[in-house]
């Protein structure tokens, strides 16, 4: 659902490893380990206790935002522009939580004060984030 190609997969016997990464090869790859036991398997869907556990960066977040959501990953908010990045956190087929982000270009003002300060709409024509209704009031 996220448009990860898989890269490996070890089985151990007790254990199995799957490796999972960008189909381009282009950043980090992830590894996902099976539950091995039953205290372990209790735990899945609620690794972070409650916390947002993942977290994928992207170039363009309104690009991976649409692919994600096309691939029917469930987003629990509105994507919001934040003074660090443009944010939405979902949910994985587990329960898990992650938010998909992409850094704003500089830090020190980021996208949105930027755009203020120029007069123009949000990221590839879209509104602002206060005009699109986001922020935090969306956030459960």
């Amino acid at each position: 659902m996220l448009g990860f190609a898989l890269i490996d997969d070890i089985d151990q016997g007790d254990k199995r490893w799957v490796v999972v990464g960008p189909t381009d090869g282009s950043a980090a790859a992830l590894l996902l380990a099976r539950a091995s036991n039953d205290e372990q398997r209790s735990r899945i869907g609620n690794q972070t206790g409650g916390r947002v556990g993942f977290f994928l960066n992207t170039d363009d977040f309104w690009r991976d935002h649409a692919a994600m959501t096309a691939r029917g990953v469930e987003f629990l908010e509105t994507p919001r522009d934040e003074v660090y990045a443009t944010v939405a956190v979902f949910r994985d087929l587990y329960g898990n939580t992650g938010t998909c982000w992409s850094r704003n270009e500089d830090t020190g003002t980021g996208q949105r004060q930027r755009r203020q300060a120029e007069g123009t709409a949000g990221h590839a024509g879209r509104p602002a984030a206060a005009d699109r209704g986001a922020g935090r009031a969306g956030r459960q």
